[in-house]
């Protein structure tokens, strides 16, 4: 048995969210216990900075490393915290704080490479690259207790999308002996990781992949009608007293990325400020309030998912679970149950895995199986070309086994 950190702020960035975990056995007899679950908010100037540079502001080297050591910093103090009347963990699972993500692509043009002895020609490439910021050699100098982070750059490296990670874990908390289960969790992005029932060679049945927007827009939406003042709407209020507008969800769901067949990923770099601008300019045509606005995105997030499982799943789940903030956004859950009847619409706390800290807790099983030497990737997933060891390794100073 080992007790272990996972920590990961995600797309929406309102918070360091850190659980502890007690976990033993490997794979399919795996069992987590969750001893403590909390979520840290940055202070607002680290928060606003983050957004910034995920909006695609610039920095210099100068600002970007010390962006990059507070937000380590901010995750250490999240470490440290989780800890405080609880057993001292023995391993750090650290997603950090996604900056950028680019999913494989054709189109990127790169120099040829000159090694001194010949010309490689390089002229494109598919390989994706993602960016989390909060470095794993502070964080286990800081809290002193070893730690995996980076956990995306090796699936990258053999061609996977490095998204989503979590339904590897997912496969073996959340799965069941007679449902096919979707367990869709809803950040600032959206994504679904679809378990067959335990029957056959059900692992090789998984699919998951980021469904599109998920509170990203809605948080952009309130942010920029209430100049600052509020940062998302809390229980879906206010888009529930709006009316979405149908044509414009349709004409919204035309777009590329939805059609896209999976594996994909994506992230605040398309559903962004200026998608944001787009949709607001869409909805000027068919005069709609802020809260009609609203509820169009909220049924935008919604649409998406039920979309994206009518087009790609094998079939259709027996049940889905929700866990991520959507979760408790009363409107979306409402809206996803409606449109997805008669599957019935739970939460991952259901089932027994908390929803608020699942993500949290997944990459704690990650570092676990990273410690254990076993692969946390699913290639039918991301991607990939094959399973591998997932995350880099930081032992602290005082280690013994340090070097």
């Amino acid at each position: 048995m080992m007790r272990v950190i996972g920590l990961i702020s995600g797309t929406s960035v309102d918070g360091i969210d850190a659980a502890l975990v007690e976990i033993s056995g490997k794979d399919l007899d795996i069992e987590v216990t969750l001893l403590a679950g909390a979520t840290y908010p940055y202070p607002d100037a680290l928060s606003k900075q983050i957004l910034e540079v995920c909006g695609g502001a610039s920095l210099s080297m100068a600002e970007f490393a010390q962006l990059d050591d507070a937000i380590a910093s901010a995750f250490a103090q999240a470490a440290q915290n989780i800890q405080n009347g609880n057993p001292t963990a023995e391993l750090i699972g650290s997603h950090g704080q996604n900056v950028y993500h680019r999913p494989p692509t054709d189109d990127l043009e790169l120099p040829i490479l000159d090694s001194g002895l010949k010309k490689i020609p390089n002229p494109k490439s598919k390989m994706g690259y993602s960016l989390q910021l909060g470095r794993g050699a502070l964080i286990a100098h800081l809290t002193g207790i070893p730690t995996v982070n980076n956990f995306r750059a090796a699936d990258i490296a053999v061609g996977g999308q490095g998204a989503p990670m979590v339904p590897a874990v997912d496969a073996y908390l959340l799965s069941h002996p007679d449902k096919h289960r979707c367990v869709q969790n809803i950040g600032g992005i959206g994504n679904v990781a679809y378990l067959p029932a335990r029957q056959g060679n059900w692992l090789e049945d998984i699919r998951g992949w980021d469904t599109g927007p998920g509170n990203a827009l809605l948080d952009l939406t309130v942010q920029h009608f209430t100049n600052g003042s509020k940062t998302y709407d809390q229980d879906g209020a206010w888009a529930a007293t709006g009316t979405p507008c149908k044509a414009l969800v349709d004409q919204w769901l035309s777009q590329d990325y939805f059609q896209q067949s999976p594996p994909k990923s994506t992230g605040r770099e398309l559903f962004s400020f200026e998608y944001l601008q787009h949709c607001i300019a869409d909805a000027s045509a068919y005069e709609l309030s802020t809260s009609d606005l609203l509820a169009t995105l909220t049924e935008l997030t919604a649409a998406s998912i039920v979309h994206s499982y009518r087009t790609f799943l094998p079939r259709m789940p027996d049940e889905v679970l929700l866990c991520g903030g959507g979760s408790r956004n009363l409107y979306l859950k409402q809206r996803l149950q409606a449109t997805l009847e008669p599957v019935p619409v739970l939460t991952t706390d259901e089932a027994g895995v908390s929803a608020d800290f699942k993500e949290a807790i997944a990459f704690a099983v990650l570092a676990y199986w990273r410690n254990l030497g076993i692969p946390g990737n699913l290639p039918q997933v991301t991607g990939a070309d094959k399973a591998v060891l997932l995350g880099d390794v930081h032992l602290p100073h005082n280690s013994k086994d340090a070097r």
